[in-house]
C-alpha cells in the first residue's frame, strides 16, 4: 500500500571487518541518518532540506546521494509520475569511516520504496545503493551499503554480478566503535592502497577471511579474534590514524577479541564477548585519545539485525 509520507532511519556500518577489504561489513545500532519523504503533486524529486552536515553536502538533486538514488530508482521502476520532497537529517559524522554516505543513500531508497508500497525487495535495492556510493566517493563498493540495507553481517561474494551473503551473528558479539576527530578522506585513503601484493600476503589474508567467516558460523569467539588481522590494507592506512597502535594495545588489554580500522578510518572498532567489556573498551580508547588532545565520539553496539526501519512521523 502506498503512503503519503514516511520517516526512515538507516544505520551506520563498519566495513571491511579488518581482513575483508570491500567484501565484509556489519550494521550498528547507532549512530545513523534519518530521511523524511513526502508525496507532492508535481512529478520529480526535490531535496528541500539537509541538516547536520555543516554545509558540506551538495544540495543539487542530481549530486546528493539521497536524491540522486531516488531519481534512479523511479526511472528504473517506470514511475515518472511520482513527486517527492526529501529532508535529510545527518545524525552521524561525515568522513568518519562509519558509512555516512551509505546510511543516507539507504535511508532515501528505503523511504521511496516504502512510500510506493515496496515494489522492490531490499536485495533489489542494493544496486541503486552501490551507485550512490560511487557518486559519493568515486568507487561503487557495497561493504557499507549492503549491511546498512540488509542489516546484520554481510559478505559480498561477487560484484559482477552482485552476490550478497548474509552471515550469522554470534549471540554475545558486541562492538566498540570510536571516531577520533581527525580527517581521513575516503578517496585519499583508497589511493594509498597497493595495487599488487605478494602471494604469501594474499594467502595469509585468505586464511583470515575464511577463519573469520568460520568463526561467525561456529560461534567460535577465539577464532574470530585470531582471524581479525590484515596484512594488506591496515599497515598503510594506520599511518593516517593518530595513536592507532596505542589504541590497539589498550583495546586488547581491555579484553577485546580483535581490533582494527572501520572502513577507511579514522574510526576504529573492536569486537568483544559482552556489552560490559565493549563499554570498557570504548571508554579506554576515548580516554587515551583525550590524553593526546584528540576529541572523539564513542559508541557501544550489538550487531544491528534490522538495517533501515520506518520511524513514527
Amino acid at each position: 500500500m502506498e503512503k503519503d509520507k514516511v520517516h526512515v532511519f538507516a544505520p551506520a556500518t563498519v566495513a571491511n571487518m579488518v581482513c575483508g577489504f570491500d567484501i565484509l561489513g556489519f550494521a550498528l545500532d547507532e549512530p545513523g541518518d534519518e530521511v523524511y519523504m513526502r508525496r507532492v503533486d508535481k512529478p520529480g524529486v526535490n531535496l528541500v532540506q539537509v541538516t547536520g552536515d555543516d554545509g558540506r553536502l551538495p544540495r543539487d538533486t542530481a549530486k546528493n546521494t539521497v536524491s540522486a538514488s531516488v531519481l534512479t530508482y523511479l526511472q528504473h521502476i517506470g514511475r515518472p509520475d511520482v513527486g517527492v520532497e526529501i529532508e535529510l537529517h545527518k545524525q552521524m559524522p561525515i568522513g568518519s569511516g562509519l558509512g555516512s554516505s551509505a546510511a543516507s543513500t539507504v535511508a532515501g531508497l528505503f523511504a521511496i520504496n516504502t512510500l510506493l508500497g515496496n515494489p522492490l525487495s531490499r536485495q533489489e535495492l542494493l544496486p541503486f545503493a552501490v551507485l550512490g556510493e560511487e557518486l559519493a566517493c568515486g568507487h561503487g563498493h557495497a561493504d557499507n551499503v549492503a549491511p546498512a540495507l540488509m542489516g546484520g553481517i554481510t559478505l559480498i561474494r561477487s560484484y559482477d554480478p552482485i552476490d550478497l551473503v548474509s552471515l550469522p551473528v554470534p549471540p554475545s558479539l558486541f562492538a566498540s566503535v570510536v571516531f577520533p576527530h581527525v580527517d581521513v578522506p575516503t578517496r585519499d585513503a583508497r589511493q594509498m592502497i597497493r595495487t599488487k601484493v605478494a602471494l604469501k600476503d594474499a594467502v595469509t589474508q585468505w586464511g583470515n577471511i575464511a577463519g573469520l567467516v568460520a568463526g561467525l558460523y561456529s560461534n567460535d569467539y577465539e577464532l574470530i579474534g585470531r582471524s581479525m588481522h590484515d596484512v594488506l590494507i591496515e599497515p598503510t592506512r594506520a599511518i593516517l590514524i593518530p595513536e592507532f597502535y596505542e589504541m590497539r594495545r589498550v583495546t586488547m588489554e581491555s579484553g577485546a577479541l580483535g581490533f582494527g580500522i572501520s572502513g577507511s578510518g579514522p574510526s576504529v572498532f573492536a569486537f568483544s564477548r559482552s556489552k560490559a567489556v565493549a563499554t570498557q573498551i570504548t571508554a579506554a580508547i576515548t580516554e587515551l585519545l583525550n590524553k593526546h588532545g584528540i576529541g572523539s565520539n564513542g559508541y557501544v553496539s550489538g550487531v544491528n539485525a534490522d538495517g533501515p526501519r520506518e520511524l513514527g512521523n
